[in-house]
């Protein structure tokens, strides 16, 4: 937070970021910065640990809160539109970030008369005919590899041959799938080939990303752990590919995983390891920031860069809006899955770069092949909910609202009958702070003790 530079003097002149602690609070308005004379050092707010850090904080949102409910003034408020500013900025960046996780709705075509009978025989074909002959031929085909993977791998010793077998399976079983969606799909550049100190990192819209891959060539992955019959086939068949579990939310799991994803690259006999370092899907139109995770262990990285065509289907997955299961059913009951995927030039860590700037310069690099549009967003702020987080913060705006709100409109909370019984030893609890020598809060320290700024 403080910066030191050497002045030209040979004096040291420290830049804080602290010089104008009030004016950078969101929600704070007509509060005077902080200004220091030429031949005095500025004000510095330094952090000597969390816990007096966080009461400076609260002392200042309190003083600010303090200096802006003591207006009564309406007009004031409406000519300092300070707060609508910084609410528009607000809704600009929550709109751009919510972006990258929506999905984009197809323009409707049957909006005429002799459209719509085509379009009515479009679903009758995709949902009466094609469905049913997809679904049955997918479960024959995948249910059939199950079984063998699982005689495979109960019968045979562990050791090289077992594992091509078990990779020649999990191949077969992707392409079933991928034939079930008449999935039309162009590899571009050499295929990827076993080797140590290599790993291969691809932007991520859907679980069927891995799924397309692997019926190309086969990958251990490292993925979010699921639930259901997922976990079924995450825990039973992936995992004899050495693919990697975890749960975002579990810090121990995360570090787990880091070390056993070194283990994995130094091997020169494990499978080709694929990581998907946005950390959630996004929607094939953007890519979220890359952890750092993959660029940071030494390894060659091997860009993948995989382009949907959504002429046919959207395969972006929102998790948040449909299940796994229903996503599946949509792409069963499309005319086809187009895709492009591009394995580029393998990279690695050039001299003074940091491994952030290398996991930037990789993004940049799957973002041209794919066409999307790099935003410095986490995508872990999706999982992220403020009101989960903060309650008490919430709660401490919304009264301060609530009470300008009373102030201006002229309306008086209707008080309980206790509260009015009680009002006489408020008063003789007030004379005696008088007495005492105390002061009557006000402004936020009101709000924070439950009482009004503005009574009427």
């Amino acid at each position: 937070m403080v910066e030191t530079s050497r002045a030209p003097d040979g004096t040291n002149r420290r830049n804080s970021l602290s010089a104008r602690p009030a004016a950078n609070l969101p929600g704070l308005r007509n509060v005077a910065s902080v200004s220091a004379d030429k031949d005095q050092e500025p004000a510095l707010v330094t952090r000597e640990g969390p816990t007096k850090d966080n009461a400076e904080i609260d002392q200042l949102y309190a003083d600010a809160e303090d200096q802006r409910l003591s207006k009564t003034s309406l007009v004031d408020d409406v000519l300092n539109i300070s707060n609508v500013l910084t609410d528009g900025v607000s809704a600009m960046v929550d709109d751009s970030f919510n972006k990258c996780f929506t999905s984009t709705r197809p323009e409707p075509w049957n909006w005429n008369i002799y459209l719509f009978p085509i379009w009515v025989v479009g679903v009758l074909v995709r949902y009466f005919i094609l469905f049913p002959v997809r679904l049955t031929l997918l479960m024959i085909a995948f249910n059939t590899l199950i079984l063998l993977f699982l005689v495979f791998d109960i019968s045979l010793p562990r050791g090289r041959r077992k594992m091509a077998i078990q990779r020649k399976l999990v191949q077969w079983m992707c392409c079933a799938w991928v034939a079930a969606w008449h999935g039309v799909i162009r590899y571009h550049g050499p295929k990827p080939t076993p080797g140590p100190n290599r790993i291969w990192v691809s932007n991520h819209t859907s679980m069927i990303d891995y799924v397309v891959l692997c019926s190309y060539s086969p990958f251990a992955v490292i993925m979010q752990l699921h639930h259901g019959w997922i976990a079924f086939l995450q825990k039973r068949i992936l995992s004899s590919l050495g693919c990697l579990w975890f749960n975002r939310t579990e810090v121990n799991d995360r570090a787990v995983v880091a070390t056993r994803m070194r283990e994995h690259v130094n091997n020169p006999d494990g499978i080709p390891l694929l990581i998907f370092p946005e950390g959630t899907c996004v929607n094939n139109e953007y890519t979220v920031m890359f952890k750092r995770g993959a660029f940071d262990i030494g390894a060659t990285v091997c860009p993948v860069a995989i382009k949907y065509n959504k002429i046919f289907v959207d395969a972006f997955w929102n998790s948040r809006r449909e299940s796994f299961g229903k996503h599946l059913f949509r792409l069963l009951t499309s005319w086809a899955l187009v895709c492009d995927i591009y394995f580029l030039e393998p990279q690695a860590l050039r001299e003074g770069e940091t491994p952030q700037e290398f996991a930037g310069r990789v993004q940049a690099m799957i973002a041209k092949y794919a066409n999307l549009r790099i935003v410095p967003w986490d995508g872990y702020l999706k999982y992220y909910n403020l009101g989960e987080k903060n309650p008490g913060l919430i709660e401490k705006r919304r009264r301060v609202l609530a009470d300008v709100l009373r102030g201006y409109l002229g309306k008086q909370v209707q008080q309980p009958a206790a509260a009015a019984a009680a009002g006489g030893g408020e008063k003789a609890a007030k004379g005696v702070a008088d007495k005492s020598g105390s002061e009557e809060p006000t402004g936020w320290k009101k709000v924070a003790a439950g009482a009004q700024v503005h009574p009427q």
